[in-house]
Formats: structure tokens, C-alpha cells, sequence
């Protein structure tokens, strides 16, 4: 018999039933304070009443609870509430994402373009070093536990089985997803990150090829397999994928920790080289793109990832051709600029007052203005040119965090252009001396 649909829980108005698993069932519900609409799972009713069943599921329930509030980035699920209880009316209280799980593409017939592929997978490899960092270990990666919205936003999932270095109860063992397992998870041994590396490195066998890189006719043939088969190259499966990328599947897969990924940069930073060589229309950025670009940047430095993500929500991509004008002194404006790649050259009445590079930024002075104000230089690219450009009126409307360091990395170009500007006065103080 169908369970009905509840009215309440807590104080979430339940609007519908997004979906159930074996222990649990997950609600749209509507947070009548914040006005937000939240997924709630809440233990199912019938889940098993055998004891030390249940006594499992609901430590399985408590892992994930003790995650509430610990994990901000824009790329895991954000637990905001969690309710506790030995019985059936334990709950937790989860961000509500609008999409589907990575599961609708891992079939032969649903198969997404492959820089799709790579841009969703360094994203969550992104997520998954962010939590690391913070002293967690998913542990059960796998294409149910990511969720889609759009073309390529992705949100990391289900933190039931991870390992936790500051939680109060020892790791669970035995919970997971078999055809997602690492060797040693298999094997019950000490976990580190490239048990995640490893899981991912499933997920993105089966994205790019609809095929497991291991499949058993029962689970004993699996594992096996798991432990003693190497994997063939997705490429086998797929016409197109470049050998730079079966490379980054297979050792991702590798077997000996020794001969897998070492960690999540390496892994990002290969996905993001090779994201360069797939097929891109000639006009567009990706988000992948982006963030590498940023992330490299002396501006961003001190920026956590999660600050970045808000930066490349608000900002606009432009390319220019070399000897280009992008500003005009005279003209109004709202927004400020930073150089993602090439050179500009900066001009006040015709002369040449500076050169700038990747990394600088020009107009930042309107941030300070409530209103649009005129431009005091001019800007002409030296050479082809990427820059991001940021409305004033968008960062200040933004978090509280991304604000703050916008202010210092501003606070940072004005000290240095201050100290070039008394480097050359003294410098021309001392050459008018010597012609006199």
C-alpha cells in the first residue's frame, strides 16, 4: 500500500514526495520562516525492524546529520536541519535542487557530449577536495549521489557513509555501492581520498561509455573482478574519447594507491587540460574554463573556491581582439575589469600611463560609486584579450565573504600602484638632478 502524504514535518509544510530508497523517503516541503522551498529525508516507516538492522540505517542517518552546516560550497548539497531520534521521526533538512541525478545518463542511448562530462566531473573532483579538506571522505560516490541542474551544475549528495576525522563514532563499514567500491573498500582497509578518486573515476567510465568498467553476473564476480581485472579504455565503448582522457580514466582506476591519482588537484587539473581539446564552439567559455583561469590569478589568491563560483555567477566573459577598445575616458560606467589573459594598455589624454596583464584589474574605482560614474582612462588591448567583467551594483548585492575579498585584493592593487607611482617619481626626481 502506498504511504500517504504527511501534512507536516516539523514546521516544513510538505508540498510533495520527491522520491524513496529502501530506509527512507524524500519530500519537497516549504520552510515557512526562510520562504525556501528544502528536501527533507525522513527514516521510512517500514523501514526494518530488525534491530541491528535498524540500529545500522539510523547511524548511516546520524553520519549524515552530523555534517549539518559543515560543508558550504556550491557544489554539495548544504544540510541546513537535522532531527535525531530513535524512531521513525528522524529527518534531515536539505537544499532542494531542481534536476536529476547523473543515473539518466549513464546508458548508451542518454550518453551527454563529452566536454559536458569533463566540466560536471571536475566540478564535483572540486567539491570532493573541498571536502576532504575539511576532514571528510565520501565513501560512496556514484552516479545516484550527484545531481544535475542545468547543462553542467552539479551538487555532491548523501554523506551517509562517509568517513568523518572529527565525528564521535567510528567509520561504518560495508555501506556502499559494490560496482562503485575501490579495491580497498572492498578489502575493508584503512580509507584515504583516492577511495573517492577512485569511485569517481567509475562514474566517469560510465558517463563516457554507458558501461561499468566492471560488471559481475553476481556480486562475488564483481569484486573479483574489482580486485583483479584491469579495466578496459572507455574508448573501446565510445568512438571519440582522446587517449588523454582513457589515460585519466585508468588511472584514476588504478589498483595500487601508489599508481592512482595522489590527490584531487592532480585530478582537476588533468580534467582540465584535457577539457581544452575537446570540441567547444569557437565563442564559448566554459565553466571549466573559467575557474581554471581564475583560480590561477594573483587577484583570487586568497579566495576560497566557494567565492569564485559566486564571482563567475556574476560576472561576463569577454574576448577581444588585439588594439580593441574596451573603455573610453568620458564614458559612464558601473563595473570594473580583470584581465583573464593577453595585455591592455592604459591611456589618459593620449598618453601611455601602464600596461596591464593577467591578473590586474582596471575601473575598480566605480565599485566605490553608488551610482554609474565617468571613466578616467582609456583601455585599448595590446594584445587578444580575456577579461571578466563585474557589475558594481552585483558585487555589492553579493555574499558578505566575496565582498570582503574583492576589498582587500582592491586594497592590495592600490598599495602596489602606490609604491610604483613613488618609485618613479623618485626615479625622475633623480634624473632631473642629474641633468641639472
Amino acid at each position: 500500500m502506498t504511504a500517504s502524504l504527511p501534512e507536516k514535518i516539523g514546521k516544513y509544510r510538505v508540498l510533495a514526495e520527491l522520491g524513496r530508497g529502501a530506509t527512507s523517503r524524500v519530500f519537497l516541503a516549504e520552510d515557512p520562516f526562510l520562504e525556501r522551498k528544502v528536501a527533507i529525508k525522513v527514516i521510512k516507516d517500514d523501514a526494518p525492524t530488525d534491530t541491528y538492522m535498524r540500529r545500522r540505517f539510523q547511524r548511516v542517518f546520524m553520519n549524515e546529520a552530523a555534517l549539518t552546516g559543515k560543508l558550504e560550497h556550491p557544489h554539495i548539497i548544504a544540510i541546513y536541519d537535522a532531527v535525531t531520534e530513535e524512531d521513525e521521526d528522524s529527518y534531515l533538512v536539505m537544499e532542494y535542487v531542481d534536476g536529476q541525478t547523473l543515473e539518466h545518463y549513464c546508458t548508451p542511448e542518454a550518453l551527454l557530449p563529452l566536454e559536458r562530462i569533463v566540466e560536471i566531473l571536475f566540478k564535483a573532483s572540486l567539491a570532493l577536495d573541498y571536502a576532504y579538506r575539511h576532514g571528510v571522505i565520501h565513501c560512496d560516490i556514484k552516479p545516484a549521489n550527484i545531481m544535475l541542474s542545468g547543462e553542467t551544475d552539479i551538487k555532491v549528495t548523501d554523506f551517509g557513509a562517509a568517513f568523518y576525522d572529527a565525528a564521535d563514532h567510528t567509520y561504518l563499514t560495508g555501506v556502499g555501492s559494490p560496482a562503485y567500491m575501490s579495491p580497498e573498500q572492498v578489502l575493508e582497509k584503512q580509507l584515504n581520498h583516492q577511495t573517492d578518486i577512485y569511485s569517481l573515476g567509475v562514474v566517469l567510465y560510465q558517463l563516457i561509455s554507458g558501461k561499468l568498467p566492471f560488471q559481475g553476473s553476481n556480486r562475488g564476480s564483481l569484486l573479483y573482478q574489482i580486485l583483479n581485472i584491469e579495466a578496459v579504455a572507455p574508448s573501446v565503448h565510445r568512438w571519440g574519447v582522446p587517449p588523454e582522457l582513457d589515460r585519466i580514466v585508468l588511472r584514476a582506476l588504478a589498483k595500487p594507491l601508489a599508481d592512482r591519482y595522489p590527490s584531487w588537484v592532480e585530478l582537476s587539473r588533468d580534467l582540465a587540460h584535457v577539457f581544452k581539446h575537446l570540441t567547444l564552439p569557437e565563442e564559448s567559455v566554459s565553466d571549466t574554463e573559467k575557474f581554471t583561469a581564475v583560480r590561477a590569478l594573483s587577484f583570487f589568491q586568497d579566495f576560497r573556491d566557494m567565492e569564485i563560483w559566486e564571482t563567475l555567477r556574476l560576472g561576463l566573459w569577454h574576448r577581444y581582439a588585439g588594439g580593441e577598445t574596451i573603455l573610453r575616458e568620458g564614458e559612464q560606467g558601473d563595473g570594473f575589469f580583470i584581465v583573464t589573459a593577453g595585455e591592455v594598455r592604459v591611456s589618459r589624454s593620449g598618453k601611455v600611463l601602464d600596461m596591464l596583464k593577467a591578473g590586474h584589474c582596471f575601473g575598480e574605482i566605480l565599485y566605490f560609486h553608488e551610482t554609474q560614474a565617468t571613466r578616467t582612462t582609456t583601455i585599448i588591448t595590446h594584445t587578444p584579450c580575456v577579461v571578466l567583467e563585474v557589475k558594481a551594483r552585483s558585487l555589492r548585492e553579493a555574499s558578505d565573504g566575496l565582498q570582503m575579498q574583492f576589498n582587500r585584493s582592491f586594497m592590495g592593487v592600490l598599495v602596489k600602484r602606490l609604491d610604483q607611482r613613488e618609485t618613479r617619481l623618485v626615479a625622475q626626481a633623480g634624473n632631473a638632478q642629474a641633468s641639472a
